[in-house]
């Protein structure tokens, strides 16, 4: 997967398992081939999508994909060997006549990104592709985005505001960081951090990207240093599950930095978009519907997410408690939001042109450029979205 999206909390699940308390899980079991039917009155997906929808995340699952797990129909079926999980995709409370599976991204692939995973299994239909990630395989892999599923990503550098009271911004904290000697660790090759680098925002000098996902080395500084995260994540883990540290951090967004990235955007192979439009004219708004419904009523969602992680059981640990954070933090950041319209889900080409005006030259600089003469209407469509469904 992309470095702009590692997950970090992965190494602190992995220290930190024997302390932390995950509810049971479902066995796995082959899954059905029986074809499900159309609730009455329920959106008929069936004859103009695959029998099966797959799905592929980019990472564990967590509260940040959880409209997807929100599809899922009773029963659905966990398959602890290919870290997935299936079952008929419904679509508020009735089925719509096909299935879904959704299958685990990060380890479960082998870091791979999701961009290359879509074009090696034409099995897959959709895929989490930051805008990032588009822009950069735009040229080998390009990939057309559909639904947003978050409006502005989570990614956030994170430092201790016992150690620095005064600093509320990255480029605070870089000013801090100069003066203590502290560094901000990272993920090497992220594509937000030579935006930062390269914007005067974070130099270079104030940075190291020898980041491993331990939390170890932050909690040995003592507060000197800071360090990439997620909001909707490492604030609640730190605090609350870190025994060594257990006290609140600060943070700023990266997009409040100016990267205005869409994570995890739901994508499709770009040769194939006409062909799936029928399906897409239906499925998307069942995607709109599914991201307002999970963050009204996260609550069985998230039981599912945590099932999930204990059934995988990868070095990944992930609570309910944790889940039900990151739907707060979606909420209070407007994480996921409407933007600046009444529904959800939709792309801002000016937004996507200024990733694809930042990151040209840092991809081209790194042996990956663009596709030449690339434009934001290259990299999403609104097409398919409900302007009737919203937060």
């Amino acid at each position: 997967m992309h470095k702009t999206a590692v997950r970090s909390t992965i190494a602190v699940g992995m220290v930190f398992a024997a302390g932390i308390a995950l509810s049971g899980c479902a066995s796995a079991s082959p899954s059905s081939s029986t074809a499900p039917t159309a609730a009455a009155g329920a959106v008929n997906l069936s004859g103009v999508c695959p029998a099966t929808v797959t799905i592929q995340t980019d990472w564990n699952p967590e509260a940040d994909h959880g409209h997807l797990y929100e599809l899922l129909g009773p029963n659905p079926v966990i398959n602890a060997d290919k870290k997935s999980v299936s079952g008929d995709l419904y679509s508020g409370g009735k089925s719509t006549g096909v299935k879904v599976e959704i299958r685990s991204g990060g380890p479960a692939i082998g870091f791979s990104t999701v961009s290359s995973e879509l074009y090696k299994d034409k099995d897959i239909t959709l895929g989490y592709v930051s805008t990032d990630e588009a822009v950069q395989l735009s040229a080998s892999l390009p990939t057309t985005a559909v639904f947003a599923e978050n409006d502005i990503s989570p990614q956030m550098i994170m430092w201790d505001p016992a150690t620095y009271p005064k600093v509320k911004t990255i480029k605070d904290l870089a000013s801090a960081l100069k003066t203590s000697g502290g560094v901000v660790r990272y993920f090497q090759g992220a594509a937000y951090m030579g935006y930062l680098q390269g914007s005067g925002i974070l130099p270079a000098a104030q940075t190291d990207g020898a980041y491993d996902g331990s939390p170890a080395k932050f909690v040995t500084a003592k507060g000197k240093d800071g360090q990439q995260g997620f909001a909707t994540a490492e604030p609640y883990i730190y605090e609350n599950e870190v025994s060594a540290w257990g006290k609140p951090l600060s943070f700023q967004l990266i997009h409040d930095t100016g990267y205005p990235i869409y994570p995890e955007a739901v994508s499709v192979r770009s040769a194939d978009l006409t062909k799936l439009s029928p399906c897409l004219t239906k499925l998307v708004p069942v995607l709109q519907q599914a991201d307002v419904d999970y963050i009204s009523k996260p609550a069985m969602t998230n039981k599912l997410v945590a099932d999930l992680v204990t059934a995988f059981n990868n070095g990944w640990v992930y609570s309910e408690k944790v889940a039900d954070f990151g739907v707060s933090q979606m909420k209070k950041l407007k994480i996921a939001s409407n933007g600046s319209n009444a529904y959800v889900g939709d792309f801002d080409e000016a937004r996507v042109q200024k990733v694809i005006d930042i990151d040209t030259p840092l991809f081209t600089a790194t042996g990956s450029a663009p596709k030449a003469g690339l434009k934001a209407t290259d990299l999403f469509t609104n097409e398919f979205l409900s302007k009737t469904i919203g937060f």
